[in-house]
């Protein structure tokens, strides 16, 4: 049997999966090919591991019978029609996800990044600084998402004694439903952390966006494109803002002509939400996993159908 790889593993990650591959399972990785080889390569292969372009699994479709992805999100390939299982990685990403974007939002309201340019010049300021200092603790907090990154946020925020709100169309534990009933909420939020998949562009629209109280901050690690971008930069240079922390934009990577990266309100940690100590071999340990349940019989973990979205 053959597995294509389609993950950038570094060389480590790449000798790890090898070394952990049962007899007669043998690993093609993509970026050891030419690419003009790549995509036959993975017409042959039994197994899948990786997030290679759409068009490789149309027309036609390789005979997998296994695909691993190596992402918790996957809206790329909603109009595809796998006849074959398909995972993702679950909550893999989910607390280091989490630990960006409440660092960010901290690093915010404490002025660490512009701590940080200070330091880099080495220019004191100082006493000066304290008066614009807020605290994390206490504020009233909208989390958009129940899906496990915003879970994960909703557990560290209760270390601050924040007021929670989720947003989620059927989680019991979500106060709030609908777009209606989060225009109706935003005015009293003092911070909104959007944590919504791919699958619902836009979501976060002008509207939203203007209903948002004076002076609140917003926050995304999900996914750029469910934010009107265009409008949230309004929002932050017209001041109705206070801030913002994004770990994900509309176009990564960020152009250079952005005006988010010249704003001394914005924080971008640069889509490195999920990263964590030996990510690769973790990813690998979580397709070895579902390797050994698939050629045991077993039910798959973190199994997903690609048009639903989840």
């Amino acid at each position: 049997m053959k597995l294509f790889v389609y993950t950038d593993l570094n060389s480590a990650g790449r000798a790890y999966l090898r070394q952990q591959l049962p007899a007669g399972l043998e690993a093609v990785v993509a970026n050891e090919l030419p690419a003009a080889e790549q995509r036959a390569a993975l017409q042959a292969a039994d197994l899948l591991l990786g997030n290679p372009p759409p068009a490789w699994l149309t027309d036609p479709a390789p005979a997998l019978h296994f695909w691993q992805l190596d992402s918790a999100g996957f809206e790329r390939y909603a109009a595809l029609r796998p006849a074959f299982p398909v995972a993702n990685v679950g909550d893999y990403f989910a607390w280091p996800c989490a630990e960006t974007i409440v660092a960010g939002i901290l690093g915010l309201y404490r002025h660490i990044h512009e701590l940080a340019v200070l330091q880099s010049r080495r220019e004191w300021v100082g006493a000066p600084i304290r008066p614009r200092l807020q605290l994390l603790r206490g504020k009233k907090v909208i989390i958009l998402g129940a899906g496990a990154i915003g879970l994960a946020v909703r557990e560290q925020l209760s270390g601050f004694s924040c007021q929670v709100q989720l947003l989620a169309r059927t989680h019991p534990e979500a106060t709030l439903h609908t777009p209606e009933e989060l225009q109706a909420a935003l005015p009293e939020a003092e911070l909104v952390i959007n944590c919504l998949p791919g699958t619902v562009p836009g979501f976060f629209s002008a509207d939203l966006v203007a209903a948002m109280r004076p002076g609140s901050v917003y926050a995304s690690i999900g996914r750029g494109n469910t934010t009107d971008e265009p409008a949230l930069i309004r929002a932050l240079q017209s001041g109705q803002l206070g801030g913002a922390v994004l770990d994900v934009t509309a176009q990564e990577p960020l152009p250079p002509d952005n005006p988010l990266w010249t704003m001394s309100n914005v924080i971008l940690t640069q889509h490195t939400g999920g990263g964590q100590p030996d990510e690769d071999a973790g990813k690998v340990d979580l397709f070895l996993a579902n390797l050994r349940r698939f050629q045991a019989g077993e039910k798959l973990e973190n199994l997903v159908e690609l048009s639903r979205g989840y």
